[in-house]
């Protein structure tokens, strides 16, 4: 699997872009100052950066995602369980859940996605 994973203010940076794209250089200037408390220099060099790992395109001073956000939190949630969980998805919902009960609709929910994911 390709690296995917992003530090946490390159994550919360892609997360005003996915949310505005397709969004004006400009626009996103403003916006990362608003959300993020950046200043003008710091949203160009972190749009450089993840430009240049494949992650967004800046085509005529407009930004687009390369890399939809769902594929990186796939990718985040792999990795969290894989070093967390020694790859082990029921011990990941069995500390997840902990005490915790879920609702009806929850509960058939998550069986509709196993099922939906079983191999064969």
């Amino acid at each position: 699997m390709e690296n995917l994973k992003l530090c946490e203010s390159d994550y919360r940076f892609m997360q005003v872009v996915w949310e505005n794209e397709p969004v004006a250089s400009g626009k996103l200037v403003t916006l990362c100052a608003e959300k993020l408390g950046w200043k003008k220099s710091t949203t160009y060099t972190v749009l450089r950066k993840m430009c240049e790992k494949g992650f967004l395109k800046n085509e005529d001073t407009i930004v687009t995602s390369v890399i939809p956000k769902e594929k990186v939190q796939a990718y985040e949630s792999e990795y969290f369980v894989e070093k967390t969980f020694d790859g082990s998805l029921p011990k990941f919902i069995a500390s997840f859940l902990g005490g915790k009960t879920l609702s009806e609709k929850e509960a058939e929910e998550i069986k509709r996605l196993i099922d939906a994911h079983k191999e064969g």
